[in-house]
């Protein structure tokens, strides 16, 4: 009988983005999903995928609050408005990621 082991990954550090994303193989790209797991590539593609989705959101969230207006005077003038805004701004930068990178 032939020896069969996984290889050796490297350790897991991804997050929320890299759970979603591990979910979204395992149960819509099972051919994909088999394949980096064979081949000690799961791992490494989901710590990818989280530290790229990661940075995309804080960059996405900085660029839109800077194009909306919303600052540190909003927040100061009327904090529930602020809080409303930048909850807006997360929704639609995470649906951005979601759509780029974690569902394709």
């Amino acid at each position: 009988y032939p020896n069969l082991e996984l290889p050796e990954e490297e350790t897991p550090r991804y997050g929320k983005y890299g759970r979603m994303r591990h979910t979204y193989l395992r149960e819509h790209k099972k051919a994909y999903y088999t394949t980096l797991l064979f081949d000690g590539k799961l791992v490494a593609h989901l710590n990818e995928i989280d530290d790229t989705a990661t940075a995309r959101m804080e960059l996405l969230t900085k660029q839109m609050a800077k194009s909306q207006g919303v600052n540190e005077a909003f927040k100061a003038q009327d904090q529930i408005a602020w809080v409303g805004a930048m909850n807006n701004i997360r929704n639609a930068a995470e649906e951005i990621i979601l759509s780029e990178l974690i569902y394709n």
